[in-house]
């Protein structure tokens, strides 16, 4: 049940973009349309998922065991570009289109703060490692969600008859709070799930 709710809470509760405040590159700078959020959606998702595992696995078994904590974030950095770097060779070759659409967003993963702040929280809240891996893809579903949904608004904006002096960063931002309050709706949904489950 601990899961479920690690699930929940990072998918709406939590959701790393709306209520944390990380992965804001993308999030506004890929989300013109949805085609091309929901490739970047699973690119992150991918990344997420792969550094979080490699990241605790190092954490655990070079960095704890040799008192070398202090190279956490320079380590996680690494791992992360070089995913990337591996993400970015397989989309030229899967999905050229795919690829020409990400454009410069695809090694911006590289520096995007959703996917390091995933690797460093799960090591924080001292998570094993289903735990971990569970939060990560909780996190990386709610940064799509968030994403597509995003994506869908501003899609619908262009048929939208918006005054001039709102239109394009003011009212993408003027949307993005929006979404945020509406998130903002689940608060108090996990603590909810445990009191129903009778989990402290």
């Amino acid at each position: 049940m601990e899961y479920l709710l690690i699930f929940i809470a990072a998918i709406f509760v939590n959701n790393i973009v709306l209520s944390q405040f990380l992965g804001i590159c993308p999030f506004l700078g890929v989300s013109q349309k949805v085609k091309t959020s929901l490739g970047m959606s699973a690119a992150v998702a991918f990344v997420m998922m792969l550094a979080t595992l490699v990241t605790w696995l190092i954490q655990m078994f070079v960095l704890n065991p040799f008192n070398l904590g202090y190279l956490q974030t320079l380590s996680f950095i690494l791992v992360i570009a070089a995913l990337v770097q591996m993400v970015e060779i397989i989309l030229k070759k899967v999905s050229p289109p795919l690829y020409q659409a990400l454009g410069v967003f695809l090694p911006l993963i590289t520096t995007n703060c959703a996917v390091l702040g995933v690797a460093i929280s799960v090591i924080q809240k001292d998570y094993n490692l289903l735990m971990a891996l569970d939060y990560a893809l909780a996190s990386a579903i709610g940064f799509g969600i968030a994403l597509i949904l995003f994506a869908g608004l501003r899609e619908q904006q262009e048929l939208a008859n918006i005054p001039k002096g709102m239109r394009g960063v003011s009212i993408t931002l003027i949307t993005a709070g929006l979404l945020a309050l509406s998130f903002m709706g689940f608060s108090g949904v996990d603590g909810g799930l445990k009191v129903l489950f009778g989990i402290e």
